[in-house]
């Protein structure tokens, strides 16, 4: 907590006058173009891999990237924050892109492969049951090399893209070409992000040849 406290006098001192501009137009709305869904995870700053600024992506962050899978008709099982968060993105902010980010050495991951949650912690035991649902992922679409807990969080994070798909909503969007999804997984210890292309139906990583071409083709691959 003292880093967090001694964090907001730093940014009085050295950086809230420069800021102030941007803030002052930030202030009467946003107008993000994407949706980020990632993890808790504190390891896992969007911000930084990604060089996002203020008011360029409307985020939820929850314990493993999860989406709940939609109701046949559209509705979500519970209330559900994260539907919330969609729902007010495609409808009010409007926002072409939704990504869904996973990460290496997620710990969501690892309770729901080990079964090891502590007893008391029966929200979190209940919430990671959705880690069990969903089609199978074949490893051929996941990167080779990695340890079975990436491998079964990179097929997470395409589960979630198809649970994204279970709303009409989405599928309207997407039908329409209003919508693109994207599929992200990030690598904590080689700070590498992992791209799943709809097209070839496999994991990239976004180098510099991937991220130039992208860049000139368009987000969508």
């Amino acid at each position: 907590m003292k880093k967090l406290i001694e964090g907001i006098r730093r940014f009085r001192q050295e950086r809230r006058q420069a800021l102030k501009p941007v803030f002052s137009q930030l202030a009467l709305g946003q107008k993000p173009d994407a949706l980020y869904i990632g993890c808790s995870d504190s390891r896992v700053a969007v911000n930084v891999f990604a060089s996002t600024d203020p008011g360029d992506l409307f985020v939820v962050r929850n314990v493993g990237n999860l989406v709940s899978p939609c109701e046949p008709e559209g509705r979500p099982k519970e209330f559900d924050s994260v539907w919330a968060a969609v729902e007010y993105a495609l409808l009010v902010l409007e926002v072409q892109h939704i990504v869904v980010c996973g990460h290496s050495e997620c710990g969501a991951i690892r309770a729901a492969v080990t079964g090891q949650v502590p007893q008391s912690c029966a929200h979190l035991s209940h919430w990671i049951q959705q880690l069990k649902e969903g089609r199978d992922i074949g490893e051929e679409k996941l990167t080779p090399g990695l340890s079975h807990l990436n491998l079964v969080s990179q097929a997470s994070v395409i589960r979630q893209m198809d649970n994204l798909r279970s709303s009409p909503l989405v599928k309207e969007r997407l039908t329409e070409g209003k919508l693109t999804l994207h599929g992200w997984w990030f690598d904590i210890g080689n700070l590498d992000v992992y791209c799943f292309s709809e097209k070839r139906q496999k994991y990239e990583l976004m180098d510099e040849a991937y991220l130039v071409q992208m860049l000139a083709s368009g987000p969508a691959r």
